[in-house]
């Protein structure tokens, strides 16, 4: 069953429960040795558990039942164990990802295998949404990727590199708007990625993540 780009805007119930039991029936039937062994990750097989970075926080997985649970750290926030589009995106990991580190460069979504197929919904749902959300709150942004534990970079008028699973690296690069110009945004992805993923898991990556920001943010300000 493919992971289409509809799958960002789950309206009922049954929708989004489709594509769920459709993944947690094939990693029911998977091999968690191989999972383990193809991903470089560890698996416990007395607890039947994977640990899997998420974000940059640890995580255990439940093996085959897909239970989620967080290692606390100082982040406080831990969306793989709420957000069902986290999870159908981990699992999708868990069947059809293999470890892997980039060269070193960056691509565009656009530069991506197929990534014209879905580019208009990426550049909606992610880039410009990224830039909506932060291009005139950049000390939020800061505040929040700070939190994150991201990593400064010097691109644009602040941006940051961060780690969605192991060795999978993604560049967010604001520029402020001024009276002229609207704020404008970029997410730049490791050129690893096809290794792992398809077009339409990028798109809701980006989403997920993105989404994620508010919580993370919130926890930020607690702090």
């Amino acid at each position: 069953m493919p992971f289409t780009i509809d799958d960002l805007n789950y309206d009922k119930d049954s929708k989004e429960r489709m594509p769920w039991e459709h993944y947690l029936e094939l990693y029911a039937k998977a091999d968690p040795k191989e999972i383990a062994s193809r991903l470089s990750i560890p698996y416990d097989e007395e607890a039947k558990e994977f640990t899997l970075t998420f974000l940059g926080s640890e995580y255990k997985i439940t093996y085959p039942d897909f239970q989620v649970k967080h290692v606390a750290d100082e982040k406080k926030c831990y969306p793989l164990e709420d957000m069902i589009y986290a999870k159908i995106l981990t699992i999708r990991f868990l069947l059809n990802g293999s470890a892997s580190v980039g060269t070193g460069r960056f691509k565009t979504y656009r530069e991506m295998p197929w990534g014209e197929v879905y580019l208009r919904q990426f550049d909606g749902r992610c880039i410009k949404r990224l830039a909506f959300t932060y291009g005139n709150r950049l000390d939020d942004f800061r505040l929040v990727m700070d939190h994150m534990k991201c990593t400064p970079v010097k691109f644009g008028d602040v941006a940051y590199e961060l780690s969605i699973y192991p060795g999978y690296q993604i560049q967010m690069i604001l520029w402020e708007g001024d009276d002229e110009f609207p704020p404008s945004s970029q997410i730049l992805f490791s050129d690893n990625f096809p290794v792992s993923f398809a077009a339409e898991d990028m798109a809701v990556m980006g989403d997920v993540i993105i989404g994620s920001l508010k919580a993370f943010l919130k926890a930020a300000k607690e702090q």
